[in-house]
This record gives C-alpha cells, structure tokens and sequence, in this order.
C-alpha cells in the first residue's frame, strides 16, 4: 500500500474514531491482531482491546478533540504529531474525574498492513506521565484529606501528631 494510503487509514483513526466516536470504524481499519506496545493497565491485543482503550478515553475525556498537525509516511510507518484538548469528565485509569479542561501533544508511530492499522510500537507519548500526574495528585489530595479529618493532637495529649 502506497505511503498516501498508509497516511489515510491513519488519518480515519483520528477523524473518524477519535474525533467523531465511530468505533465500529475499526472494523474496518484495524487488523484484528492489532499489537500494542504501550499499552493502558488491563488492556491487551488486538481489535476489541483497541476499542475498549479508546472507548475508555471517550468515557474519561468528553469532550475529546485531537487536531492532526503532521502526517509523514515511510513504507508501511505512519507518524503522527498531535495536539488534543478536551474535558476530565469520567474519570481516567481509577482516578476520578477533576471537571478540569486539558491540552496535551503527542507524537504516535503506526504500522500499516494490507490497509489495517497493524501495530503501535512503543512511542514517547504523554499517557503515561499524565497518568502518573494524575496518580500524584490523587495521592497529595489523599494526604491533605487524611490531615484535615485528623487534625494534629495538642502538645501534652496522648496520639502525638499526624503531622510529619
């Protein structure tokens, strides 16, 4: 498939699937062995997993909007750079949701094989460091809550201090 083909499939991904919620678009653009190498906690392989992984971004994220800025094809490689906005509304890998508007960037290498997307190698994108900010800040907001329902004992009582 030629490298205008490859960047189309790609494109519909991010059009059609993520932008316009179509899931069942990936029946007709990814392999049903579709391989991820970065995947989200719990998810696996192929077709159904990549729909639950972008099922799990609709319900978090809502709404969504990714804007495609580059598209460069080499063989059966697609690169994308990315930029994306949307609203914390469904909560996101267990942490729950903040109600707060976000931007992010991103940069996604494909593989494209016979018109399918094939395979996401492992690429540097921000999922997972947004994942563990979240996780951060899940736990300081833990912490602040832990201490203002267990206010410091006074100096002389028994229980010391929970405050470190």
């Amino acid at each position: 498939m030629a490298g205008n083909d490859n960047k189309a499939v790609v494109q519909r991904f991010y059009q059609e699937v993520l932008n316009q919620r179509k899931l069942d678009v990936l029946d007709q653009i990814a392999a049903e062995d579709y391989v991820e190498h970065d995947p989200f906690p719990g998810q696996g392989n192929g077709r159904a997993d990549l729909k639950a992984r972008v099922a799990s971004l609709h319900k978090a994220f809502n709404p969504l909007r990714f804007n495609v800025e580059d598209v460069i094809a080499e063989g059966d490689k697609v690169v994308v750079r990315w930029t994306n906005s949307g609203t914390d509304r469904g909560g996101f890998m267990g942490i729950p949701p903040t109600g707060r508007e976000f931007g992010i960037a991103g940069i996604d290498i494909y593989v494209v094989r016979e018109g399918r997307l094939a395979e996401q190698p492992d690429t540097p994108e921000p999922t997972g460091r947004l994942a563990e900010s979240r996780e951060a800040l899940a736990q300081a907001a833990s912490e602040v809550r832990h201490r203002a329902a267990s206010p410091p004992a006074r100096p002389g009582r028994e229980g010391g201090s929970n405050w470190a």
